[in-house]
């Protein structure tokens, strides 16, 4: 991105000259990431990073957002979209991200409320509570995004309640600073949000993991969008947005040490994600343990492109400008921020 004149950018990586691979042993990196598919060939082994030496570490996407956001421990380690984008407003990131995509989900799945409240529609939602477990996960952006942008259902319309989702993890629940009129509020210390959804003191709650009282078959508790799947193909048919959750960062001190080291991490993530594709088309011996795994995959392919799990800026540009125009209006964003300022360098 061409920088406007007399426009600083804090915290943005200057886009070193392109760069070779220098002729030298390999450089010793970790790398932290879920054993996904589409990562499961570089943690084996299978895919190299060229001019790398690499000690993978399996870790959950919490975990290694923890550690990552909090000291930087990993050198290449997946990150949060909306953390790295709000550390890169603030002009605080340790991570330089690269645009290749561990995790992308639609997330209407993940929406449940209460059966006896009326709400058989998301404009029901209107004047409800509904719990999450953190305002800033990239998933509850999306939802408030979807929310407003294909069901009039303002952010600003809802109170967002902040807690643990099935049992106390946190010694308290912080509410972030918000710079919009967002009314978001924390839930009581030793609180669930499974046990106010229970008990009818929030309408609703988003979870990434099914909560406790719906797994369990309460009655009182169901999906927002029953036919979740069917709901997710009409987004993607009225919209074209597969939403990214997390991307893959490279420590800042790291890639400006190594200028060639982005390109690397980027072949190999892309070369990682062909193989778990080519995985999926497998017919004759299936690897997965699901009868007609590769007719879902045909199917996906006739609905959203060959390349629906696309890497790289210009194919994703759509999704990852509206998902920085949901931060920015839900007031976690420090500044405005462009795409290429997520991915400085050229991969």
């Amino acid at each position: 991105m061409a920088d406007h004149p007399g426009r600083r950018h804090p915290g943005r990586l200057t886009a070193a000259p392109q760069a070779s691979r220098p002729t030298m042993d390999p450089v010793p990196i970790t790398l932290a990431c879920w054993d996904y598919d589409r990562t499961l060939p570089i943690l084996r082994g299978l895919v190299p990073i060229e001019g790398c030496a690499v000690h993978g570490t399996v870790l959950t996407p919490q975990e290694a957002f923890v550690r990552a956001f909090t000291g930087a421990e990993f050198d290449v380690s997946e990150l949060s979209l909306s953390r790295q984008a709000q550390a890169v407003a603030r002009g605080t990131n340790a991570y330089v991200a690269i645009p290749a995509f561990p995790s992308r989900a639609f997330r209407h799945a993940s929406l449940y409320v209460r059966a006896d409240r009326g709400i058989a529609a998301p404009q029901d939602l209107r004047g409800r509570r509904i719990g999450l477990v953190n305002f800033d996960d990239t998933a509850a952006v999306v939802i408030r995004g979807l929310l407003e942008d294909v069901y009039g259902v303002a952010r600003a319309d809802v109170t967002w309640v902040v807690g643990d989702l099935d049992r106390p993890r946190r010694d308290g629940i912080a509410v972030p600073a918000l710079s919009a009129a967002v009314p978001v509020e924390a839930s009581a210390p030793g609180d669930t949000l499974d046990r106010q959804l229970v008990e009818g003191r929030i309408d609703g709650l988003i979870g990434l993991v099914p909560p406790p009282c719906f797994q369990a078959r309460d009655p009182v508790v169901r999906r927002l969008f029953p036919d979740w799947a069917r709901e997710e193909r009409a987004y993607w048919a009225a919209t074209g947005l597969f939403p990214v959750m997390h991307v893959v960062g490279i420590r800042r001190s790291l890639a400006e040490q190594h200028p060639w080291l982005p390109k690397s991490v980027f072949a190999a993530f892309a070369a990682a994600k062909d193989l778990a594709m080519a995985d999926l088309a497998m017919l004759q011996a299936p690897k997965t343990s699901l009868p007609w795994l590769v007719a879902a995959y045909e199917d996906t392919r006739a609905l959203m492109g060959d390349d629906f799990w696309a890497y790289g800026i210009e194919a994703n540009r759509a999704v990852l400008a509206a998902t920085l125009r949901h931060l920015r209006q839900d007031g976690l964003l420090a500044r405005d921020l462009v795409v290429e300022e997520l991915f400085p360098l050229p991969v």
